[in-house]
């Protein structure tokens, strides 16, 4: 391996994780791993004091080629010894090299091996970015770390589109570095391959052969799903020298970089700490606020009671709401001086971590905060127009008092998860209460799947409670001596009609459980196999339940049985539909959970063949209802039930739903002899 101009050394790696505490020496200063770069693209981070990044914490600071080339360009560099004097920055700086701003140019620029020939959007003057330009402006603003030239293409991009850019980065760096010649500063290459794990590969096997410094993890948080870009930082980190600072290019918010950082990654830059000021936005130690909230108009707490920023030390709630409401260019001074203390001070709590062989336990926990979020009011400013109305086909999306959304069927009425938050009530009444994780834990050398049928997809909370738990797992047999083993979880997804899945999705900023690959490979192949768990997988079958079952992946071991209710749809809900339901099961053991507690659907159950048990209370209901096949009563979990007993079945003698619409009269007797001299009810007290 080459050797770096950086004097890399690695000093701890976490237990069960990929993080790492590294340090490494610029030309100016000594930088301390993991670590967050302002970005400052035109030679000032915006709406910030050189002073105020200094005493934050800010060890270097990203400058773009491509922006400064433009204005004021490299002959000003020439003569005022770079851009450290220029700015008034004593500390280290990154250069882009414009690739991703080629990238972001589609309509004004054309690619050709030699480079970008694009219109300047100050003068319209038509100029070349070439490696050779990129490298030569770079070294008039004497950057500390200069990146290669690349072509970015979006994540998304096919495989031919991608693979060429693959060949064109590669060959583009050879140029960059020759055109470095003997210049004391560092450089980056920059992995490309969009979602091609073996595009990854080849990217990452040419680049590492080369005398790099370092590299970039570059291509992705341009088009794809959270799920994906953490699958390929973790593929691509690992295909990295060990030696070397990996960087991971534009990302992001701090869950984002925690999650990069347990993939390995060392350093991060991205714009949005001080963008999502302008818009009011703060980041604080209990999850995201937006300032514009009318909650905040009289609260004099502090942004962040942890934090002990400046923003924090002298000013309320109140006043930062204030300045926001006014567009005041001090609230978004304020704001973004916060945002960008909380990323330092989050970064030097994960290195700590790191230093103390603790760092999995600070995932966890930071985990549960980073991701919560002020949803109940946008970040945009939405002006005095009223709410707009999201509708799509026969679905609204509708936002209760408590502040979440769901989904409302505008011809019935219903709405889905009318009084709790989608993903509580899926973790609550399916997840937990079939005991899913630890269904999933096993000792088998050869596991079997576990299949889990999704009946009423719907906005796919229950699905998505479902894949967190199997990835929750995975996390927790990263510090298992491998003695015990998971066990593949395929889904089964049920839907007659999309149209609700594909209105949250289109809003998941009011459903961010959503923001995942797998909803996205549902909508758009219906089938999703996920990158960084093998062993997970979800299927959509695709029509009217009842017809659709006997030709669906089982038997299920699983079933979450979701459906609107029989008011707005019967035929799941019939005796037929819970006989074939039976016989899907082919005798195996098999549970049933279900939100309804109507008596026409428990007996409709027990006619089929299934035993009846009492589950969990969830929102305005005090029970639930769980049924299982009859081997699954002799289930670890099967045996700790609590079935219906005689007391129930009295009930049933009472009531006016004591046998299903669809047997006739002349049935009846038999019918009810069925139910009293069900073996449910033979050992019953």
């Amino acid at each position: 391996m080459t050797p770096s101009r950086l004097n890399f050394r690695i000093e701890a790696e976490a237990a069960g994780s990929r993080a790492r505490a590294a340090r490494f020496r610029t030309l100016h200063n000594e930088v301390l791993t993991p670590l967050f770069m302002p970005v400052g693209t035109q030679a000032t981070v915006k709406a910030q004091l050189p002073q105020s990044l200094e005493d934050s914490g800010s060890q270097i600071l990203l400058a773009n080629t491509y922006h400064l080339l433009l204005r004021p360009g490299p002959e000003v560099f020439r003569r005022t010894g770079g851009i450290h004097g220029f700015m008034s920055w004593p500390k280290s700086v990154l250069t882009d090299s414009g690739g991703f701003q080629i990238f972001s140019l589609p309509h004004a620029r054309s690619m050709t091996e030699a480079g970008a020939v694009f219109q300047s959007y100050i003068d319209g003057r038509t100029l070349l970015l070439s490696p050779e330009v990129s490298i030569e402006t770079q070294m008039a603003i004497h950057s500390d770390i200069m990146m290669a030239l690349d072509q970015c293409v979006a994540s998304t991009a096919d495989e031919a589109t991608s693979r060429a850019a693959v060949e064109l980065t590669h060959r583009w760096a050879a140029r960059s570095l020759a055109a470095r010649g003997d210049s004391p500063q560092s450089m980056f290459a920059i992995i490309q391959g969009a979602l091609y794990p073996e595009l990854r590969k080849q990217s990452a096997a040419g680049l590492v052969e080369m005398p790099f410094d370092g590299f970039a993890i570059g291509g992705l948080a341009v088009g794809e799903g959270k799920s994906e870009r953490e699958d390929m930082c973790a593929l691509s980190a690992d295909l990295l020298p060990r030696d070397k600072p990996r960087y991971l290019m534009g990302v992001g918010t701090p869950l984002d970089i925690l999650e990069a950082v347990h993939r390995g990654v060392d350093m991060f830059d991205c714009i949005i700490p001080t963008q999502v000021a302008q818009r009011g936005g703060a980041f604080t130690s209990r999850g995201f606020l937006q300032l514009r909230r009318g909650v905040y108009k009289f609260s004099e707490e502090k942004l962040d009671p942890a934090c002990t920023c400046p923003t924090c030390a002298r000013y309320s709630r109140a006043y930062l709401h204030h300045l926001t409401k006014t567009r005041e260019t001090l609230g978004w001074q304020l704001l973004g001086k916060h945002n960008i203390h909380f990323y330092h001070q989050l970064m030097r709590k994960i290195r700590q971590s790191i230093l103390e062989d603790r760092f999995l336990a600070l995932y966890n926990e930071k985990r549960i905060f980073l991701h919560e979020d002020d949803l109940d009011n946008p970040v945009h400013d939405p002006g005095p127009k009223p709410p707009k109305r999201h509708i799509l086909g026969d679905y609204e999306i509708h936002t209760a008092r408590e502040g979440f959304s769901s989904i409302l069927h505008r011809s019935s009425g219903e709405i889905m998860h009318s009084r709790t938050p989608p993903m509580e009530e899926a973790e609550r009444l399916y997840v937990e209460q079939s005991h899913l994780a630890t269904r999933l834990w096993t000792s088998e050398t050869e596991p079997r799947p576990l299949i889990l049928w999704d009946v009423g997809l719907g906005a796919a909370a229950n699905a998505m409670a479902a894949i967190r738990c199997y990835e929750a797992q995975v996390d927790h047999f990263l510090t298992t001596d491998g003695s015990i083993r998971l066990r593949p979880l395929h889904i089964v997804s049920f839907e007659n009609d999309l149209d609700s899945l594909r209105l949250a999705f289109a809003n998941n900023e009011k459903f961010p459980y959503l923001r995942h690959s797998g909803p996205h490979g549902i909508l758009k192949n219906g089938h999703w196999q996920s990158r960084s768990h093998a062993g997970l997988s979800w299927d959509l079958v695709s029509g009217d339940f009842v017809e659709t079952m006997t030709a669906a992946p089982g038997p299920p071991e699983v079933i979450f049985y979701d459906m609107f209710s029989s008011k707005t749809t019967d035929g799941p809900w019939t005796l037929d539909a819970f006989r074939r339901l039976f016989a899907a099961c082919q005798g195996g053991p098999a549970e049933l959970f279900t939100y309804t507690v109507a008596t026409s659907s428990r007996v409709a159950l027990l006619a089929a063949g299934f035993h009846i048990a009492r589950g969990r209370s969830t929102g305005p209901k005090h029970e639930t209802t769980i049924a299982l096949t009859p081997a699954a009563l002799q289930t670890p979990t099967g045996r700790d039930r609590e079935i219906l007993s005689g007391e129930w079945l009295q009930k049933w003698e009472r009531s006016h739903a004591k046998i299903p619409v669809e047997v006739s009269s002349e049935e009846h007797p038999a019918f009810e002899q069925l139910i009293r001299t069900h073996a449910q009810f033979q050992s019953a007290d």
